[in-house]
């Protein structure tokens, strides 16, 4: 499994920062967001480093199609029921912060802080 020792994420994955965690397995590692935008926020990312959507191609259409199944498991466990969204930042124009590819769950009742 590949990891940057620069990226925040990575660390996360590897335990060297703390995080909220929801659920992991061999593949992805889901934590609560620290700045949320609802009132449950949660980031899917893989193990795996990968920068961004721009960087995936045929042979992570399983561990997209997973990091896609598992949100809506995991929302239904933490008591989301009325609707959530999903987000993938790409790039710097798509206002990519974390240069590691996560997914954003986001619900709760509204109104959120944003979005």
């Amino acid at each position: 499994m590949s990891a940057d020792p620069n990226c925040i994420f990575c660390k996360i994955v590897a335990g060297q920062i703390p995080a909220s965690k929801v659920h992991e397995d061999d593949e992805v590692f889901a934590f609560h967001d620290i700045h949320p935008w609802a009132p449950v926020h949660i980031l899917i990312i893989p193990k795996r480093h990968i920068v961004s959507m721009v960087d995936v191609d045929a042979e992570h259409e399983g561990l997209l199609g997973r990091m896609m199944l598992l949100s809506s498991r995991l929302m239904k466990q933490l008591g989301v029921t009325n609707g959530y969204r999903h987000v993938i930042n790409t790039g710097p124009d798509g206002r990519q912060e974390v240069q590691h590819l996560h997914l954003h769950v986001m619900g709760g009742p509204r109104p959120w802080n944003k979005g």
